[in-house]
């Protein structure tokens, strides 16, 4: 986010201190706190911009983390979240509009044969790790070294890749305290596009290990993307060691492409996860995938949740897909992005500044 300077935060700052009252750090995020002078409280968003209480008015590239893929404030979609809240939210019940959004996004995404929907990203993690174990009868994972996958004990481990030497090198460790200790030994690390180290990594454990987790475009290590070559090569990885593939599409869902990354490269995961750009900003979120796996759901797999397919959520989710999947909006979203990566590129060759 573009965030202007010499524009005063007098208001937000006056709300931080009351904020820390009511709030560890003066917020509901760790990731929204920037600082006890710095920490803005937001007024309104309209389509690519925000605007805090202070009356500034910010350039917002990051679109809340990725969920704004239409702008915030699309009247499209909120006509139809407002149309949603008239269902009348939550019944502890199944509605018609479910199958409606499942069938979407099974059309968008192949690999997405039957679809279950959360509320976040996490949520979706959570569920295609337990379906994956479940399925394969294994309860350990692999994750791509700087990958993001949500705040979940399971995934909130890191290795070093600095430090990097073997198999045992560097020690995982946890990304947060209170992520109990006895999770440790079923996280396993690999570093992004070498498939050499994952083969010898499933050779030596595989009779242990359940699921591969990647993130084929890394959105919190600015966009790094996986060589093409690496994900088509651990996905017959994953095939010949009985792993479950799960990409978590959580970012690059129906943003790259119509049907996301696996679409983008050219293969299809065994389990999948949505959420981000699914709704334009309403909390939804898919666990997606194979048929025989996803049908564990049901015979052992507990899946659910109370808010789940709250009637909101789901109606701006019904939108958005359609909007996305039926007219050029990611060819548009492509063209800005372009345009805006030659400006800076100028930008930076003026000032000989090395860039990739």
């Amino acid at each position: 986010m573009h965030r202007p300077q010499g524009r005063s935060l007098a208001r937000s700052n006056a709300h931080h201190q009351k904020a820390l009252t009511a709030l560890p750090l003066g917020v509901s995020s760790n990731f929204r706190y920037w600082g006890a002078d710095k920490t803005i409280y937001v007024e309104r968003g309209e389509g690519g911009r925000i605007f805090d209480i202070d009356g500034n008015e910010y350039v917002d590239y990051r679109m809340g983390y990725g969920p704004g893929i239409l702008g915030y404030a699309d009247p499209r979609v909120d006509e139809a979240a407002r149309r949603g809240m008239e269902v009348g939210g939550v019944f502890a019940l199944s509605t018609e509009r479910e199958y409606d959004v499942a069938r979407r996004i099974s059309k968008m995404v192949p690999a997405a044969e039957l679809v279950r929907f959360s509320n976040s990203g996490t949520e979706a993690v959570m569920a295609a790790l337990r379906l994956a174990r479940a399925f394969t009868g294994k309860d350990s994972h692999v994750i791509v070294e700087g990958g993001y996958h949500g705040v979940y004990d399971s995934v909130l481990w890191y290795a070093d890749i600095e430090e990097w030497e073997d198999e045992d090198s560097p020690p995982v460790e946890a990304d947060s305290e209170g992520v109990p200790k006895v999770l440790k030994p079923l996280a396993h690390f690999t570093p992004l596009n070498d498939a050499n180290y994952l083969e010898d990594l499933l050779r030596k454990h595989h009779r242990n290990i359940g699921a591969f987790l990647i993130e084929p475009m890394m959105g919190n290590c600015c966009s790094i993307t996986a060589d093409r070559d690496y994900v088509l090569a651990a996905r017959d990885l994953c095939h010949k060691y009985g792993v479950i593939m799960i990409v978590d599409e959580v970012k690059t869902g129906f943003r790259v492409a119509r049907g996301g990354v696996q679409e983008l490269m050219g293969f299809r995961a065994d389990l999948c996860t949505f959420a981000k750009a699914m709704a334009n900003g309403y909390p939804i979120s898919a666990v997606a995938g194979r048929a025989d796996i996803m049908r564990q759901v049901g015979k052992g797999v507990v899946h659910g949740g109370t808010y789940t397919c709250h009637s909101v959520s789901l109606a701006a989710a019904e939108k958005t897909l359609e909007i996305i999947d039926e007219t050029d909006a990611l060819d548009t979203i492509e063209r800005y992005g372009l345009e805006l990566q030659s400006g800076m590129s100028r930008i930076l060759d003026r000032r000989d500044i090395a860039h990739s």
